[in-house]
Protein backbone atom coordinates (compact mmCIF):
# COMPACT_ATOMS: atom_id res chain seq x y z
CA UNK A 1 0.00 0.00 0.00
CA UNK A 2 1.29 3.41 -0.73
CA UNK A 3 1.65 6.47 1.33
CA UNK A 4 -0.83 8.30 -0.51
CA UNK A 5 -3.70 5.60 0.35
CA UNK A 6 -3.00 5.94 3.82
CA UNK A 7 -2.29 9.20 4.64
CA UNK A 8 -4.97 11.85 6.57
CA UNK A 9 -3.87 15.38 7.37
CA UNK A 10 -5.81 17.34 9.82
CA UNK A 11 -5.83 20.97 11.06
CA UNK A 12 -7.22 21.70 14.55
CA UNK A 13 -7.27 24.10 17.05
CA UNK A 14 -6.50 23.41 20.68
CA UNK A 15 -10.09 23.78 21.79
CA UNK A 16 -11.16 21.55 19.34
CA UNK A 17 -8.79 19.08 19.71
CA UNK A 18 -10.78 16.39 22.15
CA UNK A 19 -9.07 14.83 24.99
CA UNK A 20 -8.01 11.45 23.58
CA UNK A 21 -6.37 13.17 21.04
CA UNK A 22 -5.13 15.75 22.97
CA UNK A 23 -3.29 13.22 25.64
CA UNK A 24 -2.02 11.59 21.96
CA UNK A 25 -0.71 14.85 20.66
CA UNK A 26 1.34 15.41 23.81
CA UNK A 27 2.46 11.90 24.36
CA UNK A 28 3.75 11.65 20.90
CA UNK A 29 5.86 15.36 20.93
CA UNK A 30 7.22 14.06 24.52
CA UNK A 31 7.94 10.57 23.13
CA UNK A 32 9.96 12.27 21.06
CA UNK A 33 11.35 15.65 21.86
CA UNK A 34 11.51 14.53 25.50
CA UNK A 35 12.56 11.15 25.88
CA UNK A 36 14.40 9.94 22.14
CA UNK A 37 16.42 13.20 22.28
CA UNK A 38 17.06 13.29 25.66
CA UNK A 39 16.23 16.57 26.12
CA UNK A 40 14.03 17.58 29.42
CA UNK A 41 12.20 20.75 27.86
CA UNK A 42 9.29 22.14 29.24
CA UNK A 43 7.09 20.98 26.64
CA UNK A 44 3.81 22.25 27.67
CA UNK A 45 5.02 26.33 26.72
CA UNK A 46 1.99 28.22 26.79
CA UNK A 47 2.00 28.44 23.06
CA UNK A 48 -0.13 26.08 21.98
CA UNK A 49 -3.89 27.87 22.64
CA UNK A 50 -3.49 30.39 20.01
CA UNK A 51 -1.51 27.47 17.49
CA UNK A 52 -3.34 25.89 14.90
CA UNK A 53 -1.82 22.13 15.06
CA UNK A 54 -1.48 19.87 12.39
CA UNK A 55 -1.87 16.34 12.65
CA UNK A 56 -0.90 14.00 10.08
CA UNK A 57 -2.37 9.79 10.78
CA UNK A 58 -1.33 6.85 8.90
CA UNK A 59 -3.52 3.82 9.15
CA UNK A 60 -5.13 5.83 11.99
CA UNK A 61 -1.72 6.42 14.01
CA UNK A 62 -0.24 9.61 14.61
CA UNK A 63 2.76 9.78 12.43
CA UNK A 64 3.39 13.55 12.44
CA UNK A 65 2.72 16.91 13.97
CA UNK A 66 3.69 20.54 13.91
CA UNK A 67 2.10 23.79 14.94
CA UNK A 68 1.64 27.22 13.67
CA UNK A 69 1.80 30.33 16.18
CA UNK A 70 0.69 33.72 14.95
CA UNK A 71 3.91 36.43 15.73
CA UNK A 72 3.52 39.69 15.11
CA UNK A 73 4.12 40.17 11.28
CA UNK A 74 4.56 36.00 10.75
CA UNK A 75 4.03 33.15 11.83
CA UNK A 76 6.22 30.48 13.41
CA UNK A 77 6.29 26.59 13.12
CA UNK A 78 7.38 24.60 15.56
CA UNK A 79 7.56 21.34 17.31
CA UNK A 80 8.12 19.29 13.52
CA UNK A 81 8.14 15.72 15.00
CA UNK A 82 7.81 12.71 12.70
CA UNK A 83 7.14 9.32 14.03
CA UNK A 84 10.68 6.84 13.70
CA UNK A 85 8.33 4.44 11.71
CA UNK A 86 7.50 7.41 9.23
CA UNK A 87 11.17 9.33 8.78
CA UNK A 88 13.00 10.01 5.32
CA UNK A 89 9.43 9.36 3.71
CA UNK A 90 8.71 12.39 2.40
CA UNK A 91 6.36 13.48 5.64
CA UNK A 92 8.17 16.25 7.01
CA UNK A 93 8.12 18.04 3.74
CA UNK A 94 4.61 17.50 2.99
CA UNK A 95 3.57 18.89 6.70
CA UNK A 96 5.60 22.21 6.16
CA UNK A 97 4.67 22.29 2.36
CA UNK A 98 0.75 22.13 3.85
CA UNK A 99 1.68 25.02 6.31
CA UNK A 100 3.01 27.37 3.63
CA UNK A 101 -0.04 26.41 1.86
CA UNK A 102 -2.57 27.59 4.73
CA UNK A 103 -0.64 30.68 5.06
CA UNK A 104 0.33 31.79 1.80
CA UNK A 105 3.05 34.64 1.44
CA UNK A 106 3.59 35.04 5.58
CA UNK A 107 6.85 34.91 6.80
CA UNK A 108 7.76 32.06 8.66
CA UNK A 109 10.13 31.52 11.72
CA UNK A 110 11.49 28.16 12.96
CA UNK A 111 13.86 27.23 15.42
CA UNK A 112 15.52 24.35 13.96
CA UNK A 113 17.63 21.87 15.13
CA UNK A 114 20.80 22.15 13.67
CA UNK A 115 21.33 19.14 11.73
CA UNK A 116 18.13 19.75 10.39
CA UNK A 117 19.22 23.03 9.09
CA UNK A 118 20.35 21.80 4.87
CA UNK A 119 16.69 20.27 4.99
CA UNK A 120 15.06 23.12 5.55
CA UNK A 121 16.86 25.16 3.42
CA UNK A 122 15.64 23.19 0.65
CA UNK A 123 12.26 24.58 1.18
CA UNK A 124 13.70 28.25 1.41
CA UNK A 125 14.65 29.11 4.97
CA UNK A 126 17.67 31.08 5.64
CA UNK A 127 20.43 30.72 9.23
CA UNK A 128 19.19 34.28 10.98
CA UNK A 129 20.94 33.41 13.90
CA UNK A 130 24.34 31.78 15.15
CA UNK A 131 23.67 27.66 16.41
CA UNK A 132 22.64 27.91 20.04
CA UNK A 133 22.05 25.46 23.08
CA UNK A 134 18.44 24.62 23.45
CA UNK A 135 18.09 22.17 26.41
CA UNK A 136 21.36 19.96 25.50
CA UNK A 137 20.30 20.09 21.69
CA UNK A 138 21.73 22.65 19.31
CA UNK A 139 19.79 24.73 16.96
CA UNK A 140 19.52 27.76 15.09
CA UNK A 141 17.07 30.51 13.90
CA UNK A 142 15.40 30.71 10.45
CA UNK A 143 13.34 32.59 8.04
CA UNK A 144 11.57 31.85 4.89
CA UNK A 145 10.81 35.39 3.25
CA UNK A 146 6.87 35.69 2.54
CA UNK A 147 5.91 36.75 -0.42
Amino acid sequence: MTLERQIAFAWHRLDDIPAPLLYEILRFRQAIFVVEQASPYEDLDGRDQPAEHLLVHIEGGLAGYLRVIPEAGRIRVGRVAIAPAHRRRGLARRMMEAAFARHPGATIAISAQTYLAPFYATLGFVPTSPEYDDTGVPHVDMIRAGG
